[in-house]
């Protein structure tokens, strides 16, 4: 991501998913009198980020909200354009592995799955609460679970759902483990992108890209499932088409084997990368 931003040390960066501020540290670093808008809707990670890169502070402003509210984190750059865009979608270690936030298969904790928990309906209301067709549609559309209707049927039946583990029991005893991946996964997936609205929010970010960067710019974004590749693909396509980008990568970047070894969390990773050439009149901000 760092190598295809190419990073200006005097220009200013939008990372807008700063998780713990990975990212945000090594734009930071090569920033002279630049700046960084780090910018996460989950605000106990911008939280966990501020205290990463303490020691770039003076280089970093900091902005909560989902990507739908971009156009107010431009408000500290006194409303320009950034130079560079990032967006990493992989969901952060930090969610991960805190059973409290509720988006691990591995350890049990309450339906929640909510990326700001100020806001919107918990997983335990959507999987409690859905129609039977809701909740299979769901599944099926935003996880790509082939097998959605039958782990419907079984969430259903148990009823209440209580827990995260409650809900990954429910449905390792309803289908049998296919590879390597625990039967939940996908459904987890589906619910996790249907709670904070995940494939609105992209599309919001992808259709707001001509205001949020100048012309010469570059948007990274980096993806960890084919149904967000291919809405980043097509949305980059559309930019293309409209004549307001260029697409860098004429095919999608992912991993080698060596980077596969060292860190295999990356082996599904896509990154997609576009330079805007063209200046968009409407204003910033909504």
């Amino acid at each position: 991501m760092l190598e295809h931003i190419a990073v200006r040390p005097e220009k200013v960066y939008l990372d807008c998913t700063a998780g713990l501020g990975g990212h945000v540290g090594q734009v930071a670093q090569q920033l002279t009198t630049g700046h960084v808008i780090a910018n996460d809707r989950d605000a106990e990670s911008l939280e966990l980020a501020k205290e990463n890169t303490r020691q770039w502070a003076d280089r970093i402003w900091y902005h909560h909200g989902p990507f739908s509210r971009l156009g107010e984190a431009l408000a500290v750059n006194g409303g320009r354009k950034v130079s560079g865009l990032l967006a990493d979608l992989g969901v952060s270690r930090y969610q991960l592995t805190e059973a409290e936030r509720g988006f691990s298969l591995q350890s049990d904790g309450p339906l929640d799955m909510r990326m700001d928990r100020g806001v919107g309906q918990s997983a335990a209301e959507i999987l409690n609460y859905s129609s039977e067709r809701e909740l299979a549609d769901l599944i099926y559309q935003l996880g790509e679970e082939r097998r959605a209707r039958r782990i419907t049927r079984a969430l259903i039946r148990a009823r209440p759902l209580r827990s995260t583990g409650h809900v990954a029991r429910v449905i390792e005893e309803a289908v049998p483990r296919m590879g390597k991946l625990h039967p939940a996964t996908l459904t987890f997936m589906a619910i996790r992108r249907a709670v904070n609205d995940e494939v609105e929010e992209l599309e919001s970010l992808l259709r707001s890209l001509p205001r949020l960067v100048e012309s010469g710019g570059r948007c990274v974004i980096l993806t960890f499932m084919s149904l967000e590749d291919r809405q980043v693909k097509q949305g980059f396509q559309r930019l293309a088409k409209e004549g307001k980008a260029r697409i860098l990568t004429k095919h999608v970047v992912t991993p080698d084997d060596e980077e596969i070894r060292a860190n295999p969390l990356s082996r599904s990773a896509k990154l997609r990368c576009i330079e805007m050439v063209s200046e968009e009149a409407e204003p910033v901000g909504d």
